[in-house]
């Protein structure tokens, strides 16, 4: 899909709206990559990258009741979501929400006790990502990311077309092997489970889809869009055991 062309994007975000999450990612999955960081200051600065709607923002708030917490996305309607859900969470005051582009981060160096990005590293590239977020971390920092690997050598074509976007992809040794060239002490990692993809994510996505199908129906452009949505969600569904996201959780 191409992000740069405006009927595109309309029809992409007609269907990612109201939901709980832009990406694999859930509540478990937070608590296990806090417990993997070990102890943070009484009272963290955390910064949560391309943070959608705010599903993980929410869950940091509440994990981490001293945390005064920095939530950037380049997406404003996200950003009125988050606002929203935090104030009824009654955590709105410790979370600042921010409109920006994570490749070009306004902060100055060592800001952060923890920099969280789920599901959207790969947008600026692994490498890129570790290399510049790295200065934002206090020192004994913690970088908190999830990248998609290969979890099987050979992934049939069908996996390897979907995935086509982001040539850069490589397995779970690949990746760990990248942040500690980055000078990363990798204080865990794992995969992150299939309900983490259908729960916040793939499921909401469809009912949002079969929605979005009835309602732009007729428009050819949108309808390439759902498509292509339609078609992601049907290769997690048929092959959940080629590729994943790794969480890694990151010393500097």
């Amino acid at each position: 899909m191409d992000f740069s062309d405006p009927a595109q994007r309309a029809a992409f975000f007609a269907v990612h709206c109201d939901m709980p999450r832009e990406g694999p990612g859930d509540r478990a999955s937070v608590v296990r990559a806090l417990q993997l960081a070990g102890p943070l200051p009484a009272r963290p600065d955390v910064l949560d990258l391309a943070c959608g709607p705010g599903g993980q923002t929410l869950d940091l708030a509440e994990l981490l009741p001293g945390a005064q917490i920095t939530a950037l996305d380049g997406y404003q309607p996200f950003l009125h979501d988050l606002e929203g859900r935090a104030r009824a969470a009654g955590v709105l005051d410790r979370i600042s929400i921010a409109r920006g582009d994570m490749a070009r981060l306004p902060y100055p160096p060592q800001s952060f006790d923890l920099v969280w990005c789920e599901g959207a590293a790969y947008i600026v590239g692994f490498d890129t990502a570790l290399a510049a977020w790295k200065p934002l971390l206090r020192p004994g920092g913690v970088l908190a990311l999830t990248e998609p690997v290969w979890l099987k050598s050979d992934p049939p074509e069908p996996v390897r077309a979907c995935w086509a976007e982001y040539p850069a992809m490589e397995d779970v040794a690949s990746a760990r092997r990248r942040a500690e060239a980055h000078g990363y002490q990798i204080a865990g990692a794992f995969v992150l489970s299939d309900a983490a993809w259908w729960t916040n994510y793939y499921g909401p996505l469809e009912t949002r889809l079969e929605a979005a199908t009835a309602r732009l129906a007729g428009d050819p452009v949108a309808e390439a869009v759902l498509a292509e949505i339609r078609d992601e969600i049907e290769c997690r569904r048929v092959y959940p055991d080629d590729y994943g996201y790794l969480f890694l959780v990151l010393r500097a």
